[in-house]
């Protein structure tokens, strides 16, 4: 097979373990995840691979895997599927934990490069977290979404829907959900509903933070998105 990209690996802050502070989940790294992240960064740009088509996926720390090894997280699920299959795509892990949706619209462009056929954009849980104006998170998805459809015209988008606790108030958590389904039907891109859906809040299924999958977390996220994704290869 190819190679893959490295992820990054930061904290992310989409907690539903509801007693954390709200930066506490991606502001107080250790040494350990500063000095990881200085190399995952030298290699931000995708290598080129010899497979013709690509997936890429684009977000935080879940996409990356915090806490597991890159082959343990989800999008490597992914492509254990492809391969099982014999379906000749490539998948490529662009998550950077601690990513938000601002610092995500700028980035994008760093990582897209020709033969990506699909590209899963996972953005949005820690600008919830962080209670950031829903019009920004709003208008950086669609700018994410208009960057995709301008330098790679013919790539398949698929939105990864989030949820966030209620911190922030009924009407901000009942709006926030309601972005990604909005955008993803009036650009007629698919949508995962919840990315996390049957993994968040459950503690035998996150690791001891409360936040990020286990192994077995990890799984089923994968196939939360795999019924979105294997219609389309």
């Amino acid at each position: 097979m190819t190679k893959k990209i490295p992820s990054f690996s930061l904290p992310l802050m989409f907690c539903y373990f509801l007693t954390l502070p709200l930066l506490g989940c991606g502001e107080k790294n250790s040494k350990k995840d500063v000095e990881e992240t200085s190399v995952t960064e030298e290699t931000a740009v995708p290598e080129t691979t010899d497979s013709n088509k690509k997936i890429l996926f684009f977000g935080d720390s879940l996409t990356a895997g915090y806490g597991l090894e890159v082959s343990q997280a989800f999008p490597a699920v992914i492509q254990g599927k492809i391969d099982s299959l014999g379906l000749d795509y490539t998948v490529i892990n662009a998550g950077l934990s601690g990513e938000t949706t601002a610092s995500g619209k700028n980035r994008l462009e760093w990582v897209l490069e020709d033969g990506i056929d699909i590209i899963i954009i996972e953005l949005g849980a820690n600008d919830g977290l962080r209670g950031v104006p829903l019009t920004e998170t709003e208008s950086n998805l669609q700018s994410m979404v208009d960057t995709v459809q301008s330098k790679l015209p013919d790539a398949k988008i698929i939105l990864a829907g989030m949820r966030i606790p209620p911190n922030m108030g009924p009407e901000y958590t009942s709006k926030f959900e309601s972005i990604f389904p909005e955008l993803a039907a009036s650009e007629n891109i698919k949508l995962i509903p919840f990315l996390l859906n049957n993994v968040a809040g459950i503690p035998e299924l996150n690791q001891g933070d409360g936040i990020h999958p286990t192994v077995k977390g990890q799984k089923l996220v994968a196939e939360n998105v795999w019924d979105i994704l294997k219609p389309m290869l």
